[in-house]
Formats: structure tokens, sequence, C-alpha cells
């Protein structure tokens, strides 16, 4: 009898048939030193200022793309004005001691970018405005500081100026064409007019008076050339 009541306990007993069941426990998070090394190692630095940034100069001295400065704006302008600034990563530099520094005191004449000297910035120029013309033409360019000039504000900015492209004409050239052979048009051939220069050849210059003209007005700049550029 016992082991008949034995067996009818085991087949209508509820977890006779089943599978274990296991509850999943998630793995604990490691954190070994080697990958605390790791995430907090410098970035790599890829970017292409340090192709133009000299390796082991004065750091006031490096060029205006090395170095980041905290600017203020409440110096007086065009008087020196002291502002901090640090090499970026990957820039090398020294201070007047030659040793190894990255924060330094920098010195620079308060302005803005687009307030230097035009010999200290530069510009695109356009084609596609005419020089000759009165009062001149103006066109918007867009400037940027040369990479040694230190200044306020954006270094790229926007500015009018006046059109003065060249097409490549001289204006000697043209005048001697005018004395020699302005009669026939080759004044007004070479600047690029076709059609007075055939007007002159086909009426012997005006009968001489178209060219005693022309070269007045070449002589004095005001007949230029067609494409309207300036003489060189």
């Amino acid at each position: 009898p016992s082991n008949i009541l034995l067996l009818l306990l085991l087949l209508f007993s509820p977890h006779v048939g089943q599978e274990p069941v296991y509850t999943a426990q998630q793995s604990p998070v490691m954190s070994s030193s080697v990958a605390l090394t790791a995430s907090s190692a410098a970035p790599v630095v890829t970017d292409s200022y340090l192709s133009r940034c000299p390796s082991g100069a004065l750091c006031s001295r490096l060029p205006a793309d090395c170095i980041i400065c905290a600017f203020h704006h409440n110096c007086s302008y065009g008087r020196p004005a002291n502002f901090t600034c640090r090499a970026k990563a990957g820039v090398h530099c020294v201070s007047e001691q030659s040793r190894p520094q990255q924060n330094f005191t920098l010195t620079l004449d308060c302005r803005f970018c687009w307030q230097l000297d035009p010999s200290q910035y530069r510009c695109s120029n356009s084609t596609g405005c005419m020089t000759v013309s009165c009062p001149r033409r103006l066109y918007n360019a867009s400037c940027e500081a040369l990479e040694h000039v230190h200044c306020l504000g954006k270094r790229v900015f926007q500015k009018r100026l006046f059109c003065n492209w060249t097409g490549g004409y001289k204006w000697s050239r043209a005048l001697a064409l005018s004395i020699a052979l302005g009669g026939f048009g080759a004044d007004r051939f070479y600047l690029g007019q076709w059609r007075e220069g055939l007007g002159k050849l086909f009426s012997f210059g005006g009968l001489g008076i178209w060219t005693l003209i022309d070269v007045l007005l070449i002589g004095v700049g005001y007949v230029g050339p067609a494409d309207g550029s300036l003489y060189i």
C-alpha cells in the first residue's frame, strides 16, 4: 500500500513533467581599471588646423586657428588689451622662457575683424560687376582675416567693396594702339569693343575725328575694356 500511495502522489503532483523555471538575472557591470582608462583617454585630434600650427613655437606667436581666447568687448577701441588664451588640443607651444605652456596672455589691439586694415584680410573678388562706371559700383565680398592676425568677433565677415578686378588689358598698349593704329580701330578691337572697331575701320577713324577723340578718352581712362575690368 505504501508503494501505491507513493505512485499516486507522483502522478498527481503539479510539478511532475514540467521543466524547472529559471529566472534570468542581469549580469553585473564590471568597471575594470582598463575600461576606465580607455573611456577617459583624450580624444584623437584629427582637425586640419594641426598642419598650420608649428610645434614648439611661442604661444603668443601662434596663428589664430591654433588658439582659443576669451575675448571681451569692454576694451577701448584701438588700444592694447590683454586676453586669456590657451592652445588647442594637440598644439604644443612654449613660453618666453622656452617652457611648455598651455594657458597664456595675449596682447592685441582692441578692434573687430571687420575693422582691420585692408592688408590684414583677404576678400573674394567679383568679376560680375563693372569697374568702369560712374559712380563706381560696389559688390558684397566675403572676407577673412589672415592666419597670423588676431581680432575680435568672427574672422569671416562681409564687406561692401568697389569693383576692382582686371581682365589683363594694359592701358599703355591701348593708348599706343590708339595713337598708331586708331584710324583702323585697333584700339577698340584690343579692348574687345568689336562694333566700335568696325565702325572706325570702315569710316577711316571717323575721318580722323573719332581717332583723336579716342586718344583723349583712352588717355584719361574714360574708355576701358569691354568686360568692365580695370587696366593693369
